[in-house]
């Protein structure tokens, strides 16, 4: 009886703790969606990544990454002409 209640206080527990990630999450992709759409120069396809499939998502990164990449060698460039 006792490992019956205490099963069910610790699913409880886990689902409440859950649910409040879950708005947490929620809360904080509203914020960030707002901040895209407010940055003029920004991409607003970038506003439901999170609805993308697996594949389009990876896409989406590499994009990213590669852009990361170019910026970091041009950044070192920059510098080795300046000294």
């Amino acid at each position: 009886m006792i490992n019956t209640a205490t099963t069910i206080v610790t699913f409880l527990r886990v689902f409440l703790i859950q649910h409040t990630q879950n708005r947490d999450t929620e809360a904080l992709q509203v914020k960030l969606d707002e901040l895209i759409r407010a940055v003029e120069r920004a991409d607003n396809t970038l506003l439901d990544l999170e609805e993308l499939e697996e594949e389009e998502l990876a896409l989406m990164r590499s994009k990213y990454v590669s852009l990361a990449r170019d910026a970091r060698k041009e950044r070192a460039s920059g510098k080795a002409a300046q000294d």
